[in-house]
C-alpha cells in the first residue's frame, strides 16, 4: 500500500489506517482501491480473523472523498464515481471476516458510509458523524449508501441529518444504536478495540459469517436503482460551482440547477 493507506498485521487482526492527518485523511481514488485490496487480503489470509478501520492523527477517522477528486464532473462522471464507491463500501460489507471501525474524531461523507459498511463501530465521545453535502458541495449519496444509512439510523434521523447537514454528537450516535461501543478518549479506543478483537478472533467464524451474510443480503433484498438522482445532482451547475468554490473560498450560492 502506500504511505496514505497503512495495512498493518497486528495479531489476528489486519489494521486499515487512513494516513492523510492534515487533510483529516479525506480519501483519495487509490486509498479506496487500496481498502478494496486490504479486504481482498484479509479474506485470503486464513490466520486474519478481524479487520480494523482506524484514521491517523486522532482528529478524524476519515472526512470524506478529497474534493479535488471532483473536477470536472457531469452526471455521467458522478454516477461513475458513486458506482466506484459502492463497490469498495459493498467489498468492506463483503468481507468475510468481522470489520471494527474504532472513530476518533469526524467520521464524515464517504467515512460515515464505511464506518456504515463495518460491522462493528467503536467510537470516542469526541467523535462526530454525518452527510453535510446539503451545505458544501451539493451533491448526493448512492442508493446504496442511502440505503445503509436508512437502516443503521432510521428514515427520521437519516431526512434529520442530510436536509440540515447537520453532525450526530457520539451520544446521539450511540443512542441510535450506530455507534456499538462509546468511550471516553483514545486510550479508552486502544483498550475496546484490543478486547473486542480478542473477543472476536475467539468465536466462531462460520456462526459470524451467516450473520453478516444474512443481514447483508436482506438490506440489499429490492434495492432500487439510483442512477437518474445521481447524475442529475453531479450534472448540476450548483455541484460544479461548488466544487470551484472550494478551491476559491467563495461560498456558494445554490439556484437548484
Amino acid at each position: 500500500m502506500t504511505d496514505e493507506l497503512l495495512v498493518e498485521r497486528d495479531g489476528p487482526a489486519l489494521r486499515v489506517t487512513f494516513n492523510r492527518p492534515k487533510s483529516h485523511n479525506a480519501l483519495t481514488f487509490a486509498m479506496y482501491e487500496g481498502l478494496y485490496e486490504a479486504c481482498e487480503q484479509a479474506d485470503s489470509q486464513d490466520d486474519v480473523a478481524v479487520l480494523v478501520l482506524r484514521g491517523a492523527g486522532g482528529r478524524a477517522f476519515v472526512s470524506g472523498t478529497d474534493i479535488a477528486q471532483f473536477e470536472g464532473f457531469d452526471g455521467p462522471a458522478g454516477v461513475a464515481y458513486e458506482e466506484r464507491i459502492t463497490r469498495v463500501v459493498r467489498r468492506l460489507e463483503d468481507t468475510t471476516v468481522p470489520t471494527v471501525a474504532a472513530v476518533d474524531g469526524y467520521c464524515i461523507g464517504g467515512g460515515l458510509a464505511l464506518a456504515a459498511a463495518c460491522d462493528l463501530r467503536i467510537a470516542t465521545s469526541a467523535s462526530r458523524f454525518g452527510v453535510p453535502i446539503a451545505r458544501t458541495l451539493g451533491n448526493c449519496l448512492s442508493m446504496d449508501t442511502y440505503a445503509l444509512l436508512l437502516g443503521h439510523l432510521g428514515a427520521a434521523r437519516t431526512l434529520d441529518m442530510l436536509l440540515r447537514a447537520r453532525l450526530l454528537g457520539a451520544d446521539e450516535a450511540h443512542a441510535a444504536g450506530f455507534v456499538t461501543q462509546l468511550v471516553d478518549d483514545a486510550e479508552a479506543l486502544d483498550a475496546a478495540l484490543a478486547e473486542t478483537v480478542e473477543a472476536l478472533a475467539s468465536h466462531a467464524p462460520l456462526s459470524m459469517w451467516a450473520a453478516k451474510q444474512a443481514i447483508t443480503r436482506l438490506r440489499r433484498a429490492g434495492l432500487p436503482n439510483g442512477d437518474d438522482i445521481v447524475s442529475r445532482v453531479y450534472g448540476s451547475a450548483d455541484f460544479q460551482a461548488a466544487v470551484r468554490s472550494f478551491a476559491t473560498k467563495e461560498s456558494v450560492t445554490w439556484k437548484g440547477e
